[in-house]
Formats: structure tokens, sequence, C-alpha cells
């Protein structure tokens, strides 16, 4: 290796911002995390701020001067905004335009009508696995969870039965699939490849849905006999359109982001060629920016001209998509600032250091990290931020396929028991008319169940691949 190249390498390691030893390190993510814990779950502080206050806390408790932690802190937020938040914003542009389409009826009408009896769980994991693809989880819960209310109640069928499977296909969408929020912000903090990611995602995706969809319901109707609260069942999203678009248009437009990526993947496959014309047409209109910027662009064509949405109430529903992210997009930010500051401070090269005595597996850690910071915050996004960051350098030596393994292991860990400091726990619980006692036995553990599945088959697929 030349002067020149070692010079280079050496430079894109960053200095660490304190001298602190392992032991002074290991504090200050305690206490770090501690803060952030204590803000949001007994001060009820938005995550944003105690995200904030949490990375400042931890470069105070690691004996790193203050600007130098303000200064990594708004480097980790600026390289993870400008990462994702393109993706996260034209992502809830496109589930704006589903839903306000009437899109998103057609295809729960579409297929409802399909079903009959004992099929209808299934039924219920396909829409919600469909619709969740290009939705938040928030969104997906106030778009979806309506429908099962109004098919429990129409059909006469048990609620626990079509609800937990269409939570569970929006949660494992959420926590698996990109271009979700969390498996995004874990793709970019591991540098992993993002085609392999979706199709491995997915991958694991398909037997963790049916295991926690439709097979635990059985058990959760037993546990819980939950009746329809009429109170929650609102007007359908589409009633005043005059005409929606049809089904195979939709499915198209939800699926063509996702259809894109994979279709870069396979070409990096096939071809392994950087210089190669396809191949580099492929990396243009893969890359997740420019699946989901075609995506809205062609849903304005197949959703919003189709419900005969004008060019003003076109601009209208892009303004009020990206509206309620700002939130999210802060959160975001900040997790990637608290990421920046614990590997600043030379905490990722600590856990590398101690972790090469360690028998545990990489991915197990990963695991493990996501589902104590998942118990502690509360918040899936957090926690796969937080876990990202920590076990970021562990990462480098991996191979394309582990490194999108140990991205799932971590998504699989946050979303391991959402309890009452989870706001998806409330939201759960007042649309079904839940007790906390019931949305412990059916959401919570329907949480668990996804993670330690997920994560089992993240570790069974490292072991074959």
């Amino acid at each position: 290796m030349t002067r020149l190249s070692v010079e280079m390498l050496a430079a894109d390691v960053p200095e660490p911002i304190t001298s602190a030893g392992h032991a002074q390190l290991g504090i200050a993510v305690l206490a770090g995390i501690a803060v952030i814990v204590l803000l949001i779950t007994k001060y009820k502080l938005h995550a944003f701020l105690a995200l904030t206050i949490g990375s400042l806390a931890l470069g105070a408790f690691a004996g790193a001067p203050l600007d130098k932690a303000i200064s990594s802190f708004s480097a980790g937020l600026g390289s993870t905004v400008a990462g994702v938040g393109v993706l996260i914003a034209l992502g809830a542009i496109l589930g704006k335009m589903l839903a306000d389409s009437g899109g998103a009826d057609q295809i729960v009408d579409t297929i409802l009508a399909k079903a009959k009896g004992r099929t209808m769980p299934w039924a219920m994991v396909l829409i919600a696995s469909v619709i969740g693809l290009p939705l938040f989880f928030e969104v997906g819960v106030v778009l979806l969870i309506p429908v099962v209310l109004i098919v429990a109640k129409r059909g006469n069928f048990s609620l626990m039965r079509i609800g937990i499977p269409a939570l569970a296909g929006l949660s494992v969408m959420h926590g698996l699939v990109p271009p979700h929020p969390g498996p995004l912000v874990a793709i970019d903090a591991l540098s992993a490849n993002l085609g392999v990611t979706l199709a491995l995602g997915v991958l694991v995706a398909i037997p963790t849905v049916v295991i926690a969809g439709p097979l635990f319901a059985k058990y959760a109707d037993r546990w819980v006999d939950a009746q329809v609260p009429d109170r929650m069942i609102p007007q359908r999203a589409s009633e005043d359109l005059e005409k929606r678009p049809g089904f195979g248009p939709t499915l198209f437009t939800i699926l063509l982001p996702v259809v894109l990526m994979l279709g870069r993947a396979l070409v990096e496959i096939a071809i392994d060629d950087p210089e190669n014309g396809v191949q580099r047409v492929f990396n243009v209109i893969g890359s997740p920016m420019m699946a989901l910027l075609v995506s809205v662009l062609v849903g304005i064509f197949t959703l919003g001209m189709p419900a005969g949405f004008s060019k003003d109430r076109i601009s209208q529903l892009v303004e009020k998509g990206l509206a309620p992210i700002a939130g999210m997009l802060l959160i975001v930010g900040a997790g990637g600032g608290f990421k920046q500051t614990l590997i600043d401070s030379g905490v990722g090269q600590m856990i590398m250091d101690i972790s090469k005595d360690w028998s545990i597996p990489t991915l197990l850690l990963g695991w493990l990290i996501a589902v104590a910071i998942r118990l502690a915050t509360g918040s899936a996004t957090v926690a796969t931020i937080s876990a990202a960051g920590l076990v970021a350098p562990l990462a480098a030596d991996l191979s394309t396929t582990h490194a999108a393994l140990l991205v799932l292991a971590i998504g699989a860990g946050s979303i391991f028991f959402s309890h009452v400091n989870d706001a998806g726990f409330w939201l759960v619980k007042e649309y079904f008319g839940l007790s906390v006692g019931q949305t412990i036995k059916t959401w919570s553990v329907m949480e668990t169940i996804i993670s330690v599945v997920a994560g089992g088959l993240v570790l069974l697929l490292s072991l074959v691949i």
C-alpha cells in the first residue's frame, strides 16, 4: 500500500473527541441512554429533545469538550437526514396519495370480495403487507384499523382473528422491509446493500407474519374476547370520491419502488460491472430516492388523476402528506446525531475491542442491543438507530449478505414487546377498545413473537448463506 493510500485511510477514521477509557465510555453510554429513557418515559419529553439532551449527556460523561460533542451531534443529524430524509418524505407523499385517492380502499375491497370465512385472516395479512409497504406504521394503523373494524362488524368476525393479522403485517413491514425509516437508517449506518437487505427482509418477513398473524390470532382470540367499538368506526376515506383508481394500477404503483430496487440488486449480481451500461441505468432507477420519486410521479397518473384530482388538489395532497413527518424526521435526525456522538466518543471502537473476546455472534449482539433500547424507550426507530450506531464498527468486516442480515437482526430486536412507553401500544388499545391488560396479551405478545421469530430466522439464514 502506498503512503498516499495509508494517509487517505487514516483520514477516513475520525479522531475520538475524548481520551476516556473503556470503563468511563461504558458508564457514559449507560448514562446517555438512561437520560433519554428518563426524559421520554417519566417526563414525557419529545424524543427529538430527549435524544439531543442524551447525546450531550453522553459526551459530557465521556469527558468530551462540549463544542466537540455539539459538532458530532450536528454532523450526525445532518448526514442522517441527508441520507434518508428525502426517502421518508417521498414515502409519506406516496402513502397520502394512496389513502386520499381511494386506492387503498380499492385494494381492500377487491381482496375482501374474494375472501370468505377462514380465509379472512389471511386476506387481512395480505392487505396489511401490501398497503404497509409504502406507509409508516402509524399511518398504516390509522388507514387499516377502521377497515378491520368494518369487516369484523359487518361480517360478524372475531376482532382478534381479523385485527392481529393486520397489525402483524404492518409491524413486520415496518421493522424489516425498506423503505421504512428504521431499516433505511440501519442500512445507511452499516453501509449495507439496500437491494440485498430488501430481498432478505421479504424472505424473513413472510414466515414471520404467518406465525405472528393468522396462527397467533387463534390464541389471542381465546385469551381476549374483544367486541368492535362502534365509536371507532369512521367514514371510509373514499366515500366523497366520484371514482377511484383500479386495483391493477394501484397495486402496480405500490410495488413499483420495491421492484425497481430489487431489479437493481439482481442486475448488480448478474453483471457485476460498474461500467456496464445496463447496470449503470439500473443503479440510477433502482436507487431508493429515484425508485420512490418515480413511484410518486407514476402515482399522480395512476392514483390522483383517476380519482379526479385537479393539479391544485394534488399539490395540496403533497403538502398535507409532508406535514405529519416533520416530527419523525427530527427524531430520525437526532437519533443519527446520537449515533455519531457514540462513534466519535470512541464507543464503537470500544465495543469492537471488547467483543473480540466474546463468543456471542455479531447478529445476536445487534438484536440484544436493539431489544434493550426498545424496552427502555418504547421507540422502534430510536432502538434501530442507536443499536446500528453501536454495532457499526463490527459490520466493517462482514460480507454483503451478513451486513444485510445485521440490519434485519437490529430491526427484529427493535420490535420486541411494545408496552406502555410506546405510542403504538396506546393507538392499538384505543382503536380496539381494549384494556391495558388485554393489549399486553394481544398486541405486546404479537410484537414479541415477531421479534423472536424474525431474529431466529436471521440467525438461521446466517448459517446457510
